[in-house]
């Protein structure tokens, strides 16, 4: 397993400085005040899988390679944007460059598409002069949550669209839980989280200086697992398979932890990042709506067919919103983005 050493730091951060060098030059994010704008607010969406809605249908530029970026027509950016002008606030959407399986670096490097399709450029490259509003969702690929579900399902190893491979396929899925909390998983884990932590300063500081002017939202993910996980052994409503599929029922408070260390990861980036960003803590108020909840459940299960098709077979929603879900996704950024613009 890799250890991240003080060296592995230094290289990291002199390089970041050299990249935003010429950037910092232009001044950090400005402060803000005033009542909400009266004319439209241009803003950009950036963001990964739980931003571009993958599962839900139908899916845009689907004649392009951002199709792979299975970026729903009605994603929480679209509805949310719909709230607001609802409340007389107006953005004007730049760009959504949410993208399905988008890591942190992919905001300042290109992202390469799944089975050769291309690749698409850096989601900061949407960002403007006159950007007054950023907000999106960017993590938990980085941590590699993908590769944790695989560690702890013989389903999820099985080949599909999911990414990524196990942490370490020579230990058993059965032993999941104390894998990542002992040991090489455990030092794999620490290792994932201080990357996440870097990146996620480096992204606020790219939005800030691309977007000088712009108000920064950074948006948590919804809650998976229950705080009852007994719940996760019925399956929902018409389903045949448990929500978690295979995963051992004693991982699942695991899961939730390593859920809940990137929430409050994402939350401090947000508080400690200069000149000021909000965060949307979405992991706080889906509670009663994860993947274990039922009719109520904002999340698809592990291998419940989402609305997406490929080659005439459904796409499972991997632990994704559903319609659901997404609303709150939506409700609660367009609350973020109110009280933001208002301020």
């Amino acid at each position: 397993m890799r250890r991240t050493t003080n060296s592995s730091v230094v290289r990291r951060l002199t390089a970041a400085a050299v990249a935003l060098g010429s950037c910092l030059a232009l001044g950090g994010p400005a402060g803000h005040a005033g009542a909400a704008p009266a004319d439209p607010v241009p803003t950009v969406f950036f963001g990964d899988s739980y931003t571009s809605n993958f599962g839900i249908a139908p899916v845009d530029n689907q004649d392009s390679e951002r199709g792979w970026c299975f970026q729903a027509t009605e994603n929480y950016p679209a509805v949310a944007t719909r709230r607001l002008a609802d409340k007389g606030i107006t953005l004007d959407v730049q760009s959504d460059v949410s993208c399905g399986g988008a890591l942190l670096h992919h905001f300042w490097e290109k992202q390469e598409l799944p089975f050769g399709a291309g690749t698409v450029p850096a989601q900061q490259d949407a960002l403007k002069q006159d950007t007054q509003l950023a907000v999106g969702s960017l993590g938990g690929n980085t941590l590699g949550f993908n590769r944790i579900l695989k560690q702890c399902s013989d389903e999820l190893r099985k080949p599909s669209l999911l990414p990524g491979d196990p942490v370490d396929a020579d230990s058993s899925a059965a032993k999941c839980g104390e894998f990542f909390e002992t040991g090489d998983g455990k030092q794999w884990l620490d290792g994932q989280f201080e990357r996440v932590g870097w990146e996620l300063e480096e992204l606020l500081e790219r939005i800030g200086c691309f977007a000088p002017d712009a108000k920064r939202v950074l948006v948590g993910y919804p809650r998976l697992v229950p705080g009852d996980t007994a719940k996760c052994a019925t399956a929902a409503p018409g389903q045949t398979q448990l929500p978690f599929a295979d995963i051992p029922q004693d991982a699942l408070p695991v899961l939730d932890q390593i859920q809940k260390r990137l929430n409050e990861a994402m939350k401090k980036a947000a508080t400690d990042a200069e000149g000021g960003a909000d965060f949307v803590d979405l992991y706080a108020s889906t509670g009663s709506n994860t993947a274990c909840d039922g009719a109520n459940r904002g999340i698809g299960g592990l291998l419940e067919d989402s609305q997406l098709e490929l080659l005439g077979t459904k796409i499972p929603w991997y632990a994704h919103p559903n319609t659901k879900g997404r609303d709150i996704q939506a409700e609660q950024v367009a609350a973020t983005a109110e009280l933001v613009l208002n301020r």
